[in-house]
C-alpha cells in the first residue's frame, strides 16, 4: 500500500491511499469516525470529476490540538484488532 500525503495542517490531514477502493475506504472512514476527537472523515474516489484521479484522497479533521495522523495510526489499530477478533471468533465458531 502506497500513502502520499496532499496536505497536512494541525488539525487537518489530505492523504491518497494508491490501489484501494470503496470497501477499505468506507472501513477506514468508519473506524476515523468512530474516534472521539475526529470532527469529519471523508474520501473522494471519483475519476470523472476529479481530473483523472484513480486513487482515493482520505480527508481528516480533527478538533483542535488533535494531530490527524494519530487519528490515523488508531484507526488502522482499531480496524486490525476488530479484524483479528472477527477471525478468532469464526474459526472458533467453524
Amino acid at each position: 500500500m502506497e500513502l502520499r500525503v496532499i496536505d497536512k495542517e494541525p488539525t487537518e490531514l489530505s492523504i491518497e491511499i494508491a490501489g484501494e477502493d470503496h470497501t477499505f475506504m468506507n472501513v477506514l472512514k468508519g473506524a476515523l469516525l468512530e474516534i472521539d476527537g475526529v470532527a469529519a472523515a471523508t474520501y473522494d474516489l471519483n475519476p470523472e470529476q476529479s481530473g483523472g484521479q484513480t486513487d482515493p484522497i482520505l480527508t481528516i479533521k480533527t478538533e483542535d490540538g488533535i494531530d490527524p495522523l494519530d487519528m490515523l495510526s488508531l484507526a488502522a489499530e482499531n480496524i486490525k484488532t476488530k479484524a483479528t477478533d472477527f477471525r478468532t471468533t469464526f474459526e472458533t465458531a467453524a
